[in-house]
């Protein structure tokens, strides 16, 4: 899938319109995909009383289609949220409504409009779509506030939750808090960005006719990991191979207190398919790691009194970099000192192989960003929005604001391909393609997770991926794995050792 922007979307429709596709068919058919969405939902649910609320224009006019369509088989009331449809299309539609539809205009008759979406089993939100930019009008955020507080409904937002910027994901105040929401064509960014997607529930998109043609040469803002993963799929391995030609990944990390970071991404980048694994580990924690990566080499370092890498084992690591290892992640657990400080720096500037820097590595980047453009070869950061709000300077509520631009503009400026982890993770490369990744659950949001996630995408750069498809692929399976344990064992349950055992390529 792609994401558009709401300027995008508009093209879309006109250019669709000059193919001779009326917009009134575009509207019907969206109309008839929420239908679709509502039936399965009633039939499950067993749901009785449905509540459309429509605003003035073309969304509106989407919710009127929903109208007539459901209403042959079921009991609607549509609510006029601001009045009579304004728009040509919305008109007509509003006008072919069957007369056993119960309407309700909220400005004139508020008791019977609060009454029907308190009473509702189902309501559906069809107010404002792509063009709002505004903050709700004081009768509309009250019509708003009243379907949010019936928490029995069923919710369904038609293209967007109303209320909510399009191109942004933000709102002023409030906004409509769907269950479900049916976009059309196309994701738009309020569906993957914060805080948007916690309103939107689960977004479905749903095809209304567009032209592939048009669809094919739209300008695009991103497109979703497994739309590339579909392009791109993973080759299969040679019956040839062998341990030498899967790659050998060294990974420096891990501290006195820290095993547990070190054995969890050690773990999974042998999951993951790594010919070898070689871990650079302090000495401290040498024995409690080897017990469990029993199929890893290791190198135990030197350590200052605290249980971290000593800066003198720098020139050790970079010869065991440039000689045996096709690439390296650092970081995991590796703590914030003056010497780790300087080996990452070091690392950067003369490590041959590509690298993955996840964790205590971007840590000790904090104030000397700079390094990032002496870089000898290619780089993945993956930062958590704390992480990268210390990296740039800036706090997590501007981070999650921004999450697009920031990772697109910080992969572009510093030449690394950023993975901005969180709900719908986002993966920026340094020549402006930005995917955002759909798969994974709330289940994942625990410690350790990231550390699995760093193994699993240095040991696809180890096997020989380019720094865009390992990042791509490691975000996205990883993010497959957790919807298999969270099946199989719960959101909260789930353990990011689990993801690791549920690891599949």
């Amino acid at each position: 899938m792609i994401v558009v922007n709401s300027k995008e979307m508009r093209n879309i429709e006109q250019m669709t319109e000059s193919c001779g596709i009326p917009m009134s068919s575009l509207m019907e058919k969206a109309g008839e995909g929420v239908v679709e969405l509502a039936e399965k939902i009633i039939a499950e649910k067993n749901i009785k009383n449905i509540c459309i609320v429509c605003g003035t224009g073309n969304n509106g006019g989407d919710g009127f289609v929903a109208a007539r369509l459901l209403s042959r088989n079921h009991r609607v009331t549509v609510i006029l949220a601001d009045g009579f449809p304004k728009s040509p299309l919305a008109s007509n539609n509003f006008s072919s409504m069957p007369p056993d539809i119960i309407l309700h205009e909220f400005n004139d008759r508020m008791y019977e409009s609060v009454e029907a979406i308190k009473n509702a089993d189902m309501i559906i939100d069809a107010i404002y779509g792509i063009g709002f930019n505004n903050a709700l009008k004081p009768n509309v955020g009250e019509i708003i506030g009243y379907c949010n507080e019936n928490k029995k409904a069923v919710k369904i937002a038609v293209d967007v939750p109303s209320g909510i910027f399009c191109d942004n994901g933000t709102f002023i105040n409030t906004c409509f808090h769907a269950d479900y929401t049916v976009s059309f064509t196309a994701l738009k960014p309020l569906h993957v960005l914060y805080p948007s997607m916690d309103f939107c529930g689960k977004v479905s998109v749903c095809d209304v006719g567009v032209p592939k043609n048009i669809f094919d040469n739209c300008n695009y803002i991103m497109k979703t990991t497994d739309e590339f993963i579909d392009k791109y799929p993973i080759r299969p391995r040679r019956k040839s191979a062998h341990k030498g030609t899967n790659g050998t990944l060294l990974a420096v990390c891990g501290s006195y207190g820290m095993a547990g970071a070190a054995m969890l991404a050690g773990e999974a980048a042998l999951r993951t398919g790594v010919g070898l694994l070689k871990m650079a580990v302090p000495r401290s924690i040498y024995n409690i790691v080897a017990q469990r990566l029993v199929e890893s080499v290791f190198m135990p370092l030197e350590q200052d009194h605290d249980g971290r890498i000593s800066a003198r084992e720098y020139k050790r690591i970079l010869f065991e970099c440039v000689e045996s290892a096709s690439a390296m992640l650092i970081g995991c657990g590796m703590g914030v000192t003056d010497d780790t400080k300087q080996i990452v720096s070091m690392l950067i500037q003369n490590a041959t192989k590509p690298m993955v820097i996840d964790a205590d590595g971007l840590n000790c980047l904090v104030g000397n960003l700079d390094v990032l453009r002496l870089a000898v070869a290619p780089i993945i950061i993956t930062p958590h929005p704390g992480e990268m709000a210390k990296l740039i300077n800036s706090d997590i509520q501007t981070i999650q604001a921004y999450r697009y631009d920031v990772a697109k503009d910080f992969a572009q400026e510093y030449r690394v391909t950023v993975v901005l982890k969180g709900a719908d993770t986002i993966i920026a490369t340094p020549d402006g393609n930005v995917y955002v990744n759909l798969t994974g659950n709330n289940g994942m949001a625990k410690g350790g997770s990231g550390d699995v996630l760093a193994g699993m995408m240095s040991s696809l750069l180890a096997q020989g991926l380019s720094t865009e498809k390992a990042a791509v692929y490691a975000v996205y399976y990883h993010g497959i794995a957790g919807d298999k344990c969270a099946e199989e064992l719960s959101k909260r349950s789930m353990l990011p050792s689990d993801i690791i055992k549920k690891i599949e390529f």
